[in-house]
């Protein structure tokens, strides 16, 4: 147990329960202020696509979305929150490289804040629980950075990553990969590269993720008996990669296929038994049978 500090200067051990207060006027850490300008530059980005539209850049958008997207789910979630396999460092860190242009943070911080996630889901001591409101789950709880370290503690959680020079430079230097990107997109492509490039992809790869924070814990059906909200939504596995098969995942959490079933779509684990196959991927963990028979609905 651990003494948690409220804003009033009083203490106590146990559990850290959410207190009623101001969102919008409370007190806003740059951090927190730069975190809430790239999402909404982002947005407009994308609301300013169809006065600066070609299909061309529409298209190379689609590609940042699936190239982002795909690096999010292979390596920030399964690679290096979960460890559900092993690969060699030169295919580890360009993938770690590319999620950063999905622009949630750095591996450091996106990779920690998600093993709080299941360290205490669904308590109050998860960093985004649906519990605290869907907006709250689903994109309030990025800018609020001290509410986070308030309920969790330090990010002493990764600390396999920070003694890997590469994850250390890129959180001391992101602002500088991510100014360059959209720099790079405006002088390939102007205006309707940016927006319908940077704008639109960045908005589908948000929302990706963000519903798997909020929708997956709200929305569709449970196959397993966990201590949790987290749902199967099957709708929502053609755009997140395969990251819906949520209940799925809190289930069996190193797993690195998440579609467990057959016909459960699952790209980012097909690209997982690509590697595998060709030798490159190893060390990859999936739920034995005896697992899925202890947590089935139906045993």
């Amino acid at each position: 147990m651990c003494e948690i500090v409220r804003d009033d200067g009083s203490s106590r051990s146990g559990v850290v329960r959410k207190e009623k207060r101001a969102y919008l006027q409370r007190q806003w850490p740059l951090v927190d202020v730069v975190r809430a300008l790239v999402v909404v530059i982002v947005h407009c980005l994308c609301l300013l696509a169809p006065f600066n539209y070609k299909w061309e850049a529409f298209r190379f958008g689609l590609l940042l979305y699936v190239l982002t997207a795909v690096s999010i789910t292979f390596s920030y979630h399964r690679n290096l929150a979960h460890r559900s396999f092993k690969v060699p460092k030169w295919i580890e860190y360009p993938f770690a490289y590319t999620a950063v242009f999905a622009l949630q943070g750095d591996p450091l911080d996106w990779v920690s804040i998600h093993r709080f996630h299941h360290q205490f889901t669904d308590s109050d001591r998860d960093p985004h629980s649906p519990k605290e409101g869907f907006m709250f789950s689903h994109v309030l709880w990025i800018f609020d950075t001290e509410y986070i370290r308030y309920k969790c503690g330090d990010r002493n959680n990764v600390m396999d990553l920070k003694k890997q020079w590469f994850y250390r430079f890129l959180r001391r230097t992101i602002a500088l990969h991510i100014l360059t990107y959209w720099t790079v997109l405006y002088l390939y492509g102007g205006l309707p590269y940016l927006t319908c490039g940077g704008g639109v992809g960045g908005v589908i790869v948000y929302h990706m993720t963000w519903l798997v924070n909020s929708a997956c814990h709200v929305l569709g059906s449970r196959s397993w008996k966990t201590k949790d909200t987290s749902r199967n939504v099957w709708w929502l596995s053609l755009v997140t990669m395969g990251e819906s098969w949520h209940n799925n995942h809190h289930a069996f959490e190193s797993s690195a296929r998440q579609g467990l079933e057959w016909w459960q779509l699952d790209v980012t684990w097909y690209l997982i038994r690509f590697f595998e196959v060709l030798g490159l991927a190893t060390d990859v963990k999936l739920p034995s049978e005896f697992q899925k028979h202890k947590l089935a609905l139906t045993s």
